[in-house]
C-alpha cells in the first residue's frame, strides 16, 4: 500500500506552462473532478478520502512550494490536544460544551490519523506530556491546581479517566516549579514520516501532485488561476492552505508564525515526552536523541502575525537561553538548525469548513492542531463537496 510512487510528484516550470503538450493537458489538467490547493495534512487527507470513496475521480493537488508549505512539514510533531492551562484559558472564550467538543475532535482526529496511516508509518509514540511552570509562572500553576478537578470532570466523557494529574517534575529541569501536570494520553510523531506516507498514500490512490504551482486566485465557478493567469477548471475547488487562506479567500484566518530550533544529538539524553510551558506558548520534545524546542510567539505577536517565513532573532535568542537554563541546565549541547512554520488561527479554535458556492470550498483555521484534526477536516471536506 505504501509503494514508492514519488516519481509522480514533480515540479512544473511556470515559465513554460503556457506551452503544454496534448499529453500534459490530457493527463494532468483536463476533466478534473477536484482541484485541491495545498498539499499539507488537510489537502492530502481530503484527496485520500475522496479517492477511497471512488477511485475514478480525477484529483489534482497544487502546491506552491517544493514541499508542503505552512506548518504540515514544519511543525513540532506533537500528537496533542492542549495543556491544562490552555484548556482553562479556553473556558474564558468558549462554553464548557464547546471545550469538550474541541478536545473530543482532537482526540478522535489523532486516532483517525493513526488508523489511516499506522503508528509505525508516522513514527507515533506515546510517552505522555508534561506542563512545566517557570518560577515566574507560579500563579499560573496554582490556578491550574485549583481547576484540575473541574477540567478532569469535564473531559471524563472523552477519556474515561483523568486527563491530567499533578506529579513531581521529572528529568532534572532547571528554574521550574517542583511539581507539574502530567497527561498520559498525548503522544508524538515523526512529522517527516507522516507527511511522506500521506503523500505516497494519496498518489497511490491516484491523486496527482504538482509542486511549484503558485495560485493567484480562485473563482466560485470552479476556476483556479496560476501565474500569467493560466486557468485550470475543476468541478470542485478546495482551498486547504490554512495560514495562507486569506490570500485566496475572504475568511477569518490570520497567519501565525512559529519559531523552532533543534539540537545536535545528545549522548544519553534521558528526556522523553512532550512538554508545554507558559499556556502552550513554549513547547519541546525529544526526537532521535535531540531536543526540539519551539514557540515564543507571545514575545512578538505583531511580528509573528505574518505569512512570511523567517527567523525572529529575539525569539530565537530567548529559545536558546531557555534551552540552556531550563531544559538542559547541566548538559552541553549544540544547535543544529532553526526554522519557522506558518499556522492559521482565528477568534475561534474550531476549524473553518466553509462552502462558497457549489464549486468552491475551504478547510482552514486549524489553530496549530493540524496533526490532531487535519485528517478529520479532510474527511469532512470530502463529504461536503458531494461529488
Amino acid at each position: 500500500m505504501y509503494s514508492d510512487s514519488s516519481k509522480f510528484v514533480f515540479e512544473v516550470d511556470l515559465e513554460r506552462i503556457m506551452n503544454l503538450s496534448y499529453w500534459e493537458r490530457n493527463q494532468w489538467f483536463d476533466d478534473l473532478d477536484v482541484i485541491i490547493i495545498g498539499s499539507g495534512i488537510v489537502g492530502l487527507s481530503t484527496a485520500i478520502h475522496i479517492l477511497e470513496s471512488d477511485p475514478h475521480h480525477k484529483v489534482l493537488i497544487l502546491e506552491k512550494g517544493i514541499l508542503p508549505q505552512g506548518g504540515s512539514t514544519k511543525n513540532a510533531g506533537f500528537a496533542c490536544f492542549g495543556s491544562l492551562s490552555e484548556l482553562i484559558h479556553d473556558l474564558d472564550s468558549h462554553s464548557p460544551e464547546e471545550v469538550i467538543d474541541l478536545i473530543r475532535l482532537r482526540w478522535e482526529g489523532l486516532n483517525s490519523m493513526r488508523t489511516l496511516l499506522g503508528d509505525e508509518h508516522m513514527g507515533y509514540e506515546c510517552h505522555g506530556s508534561y506542563e512545566l511552570f517557570l518560577e515566574k509562572d507560579l500563579p499560573l500553576f496554582y490556578n491550574c491546581r485549583e481547576h484540575l478537578e473541574h477540567i478532569n470532570k469535564l473531559l471524563l466523557p472523552v477519556f474515561n479517566a483523568p486527563a491530567f494529574v499533578e506529579q513531581a517534575t521529572p528529568f532534572g529541569f532547571g528554574n521550574v516549579h517542583h511539581h507539574c501536570f502530567f497527561n498520559p494520553f498525548e503522544g508524538q510523531i515523526d512529522t517527516g514520516k507522516m507527511m511522506d506516507v500521506l503523500i505516497k498514500k494519496a498518489v497511490g490512490l491516484g491523486a496527482h501532485i504538482l509542486t511549484g504551482m503558485s495560485v493567484n486566485r480562485t473563482s466560485t465557478d470552479g476556476k483556479v488561476y496560476l501565474q500569467n493567469d493560466f486557468e485550470i477548471q475543476g468541478k470542485k475547488i478546495i482551498v486547504a492552505t490554512n495560514g495562507f487562506a486569506n490570500q485566496l479567500l475572504n475568511v477569518s484566518v490570520v497567519p501565525a508564525r512559529a519559531q523552532v530550533l533543534i539540537t545536535h544529538k545528545i549522548e544519553n539524553l534521558a528526556i522523553k515526552g512532550t512538554f508545554h510551558m507558559d499556556q502552550g506558548y513554549y513547547y519541546f520534545r525529544n526526537i532521535n536523541d535531540r531536543i526540539l524546542f519551539g514557540g515564543g510567539r507571545q514575545l512578538d505577536l505583531e511580528g509573528e502575525t505574518t505569512a512570511e517565513f523567517g527567523l525572529n532573532a529575539p525569539i530565537q535568542e530567548t529559545l536558546s537561553k531557555l534551552l540552556k537554563s531550563v531544559i538542559l541546565p547541566q548538559t552541553p549541547f549544540e544547535i543544529d538548525d532553526r526554522w519557522s512554520g506558518i499556522m492559521g488561527v482565528g477568534d475561534k479554535k474550531t476549524p473553518l469548513i466553509k462552502t462558497f458556492s457549489d464549486q468552491l470550498y475551504c478547510g482552514v483555521r486549524l489553530g496549530g492542531m493540524g496533526v490532531a484534526i487535519g485528517n478529520l477536516v479532510g474527511k469532512k471536506l470530502a463529504e461536503t463537496i458531494n461529488l
